[in-house]
């Protein structure tokens, strides 16, 4: 079963070619992604990357975390299931409605 792991602290130019490059010498890459500002299609320094098994996620784990990747710090951990976000009171939010005048 695979395993999926959150990697924070990536360099704003990494891809995700030299994630699974990186990710590989600890085992099976099943897959690799960096995360991206929806609006400008940057980098947002984190991604999740997949790897075969739990021996080798935590191969990968204690060789990784702490290590330095283009001079930033790597922050390597299991990743934890996304929790559902709550609508908020935004712009369009269905609380009461007041005039506006």
């Amino acid at each position: 079963m695979s395993t999926k792991l959150y990697v924070g602290g990536l360099p704003y130019a990494a891809t995700e070619s030299q994630l699974t490059t990186l990710f590989a010498e600890h085992g099976t890459v099943e897959s690799a992604r960096i995360v991206a500002d929806k609006f400008t299609g940057q980098s947002r320094g984190f991604g999740f990357v997949e790897m075969s098994t739990t021996e080798e996620a935590q191969a990968a784990i204690t060789a990784l975390n702490g290590s330095q990747m283009d001079g930033r710090s790597l922050t390597v951990n299991e990743a934890k299931p996304m929790e559902p976000r709550s609508g908020g009171a935004g712009r369009f939010s269905s609380g009461p409605k007041r005039s506006r005048y």
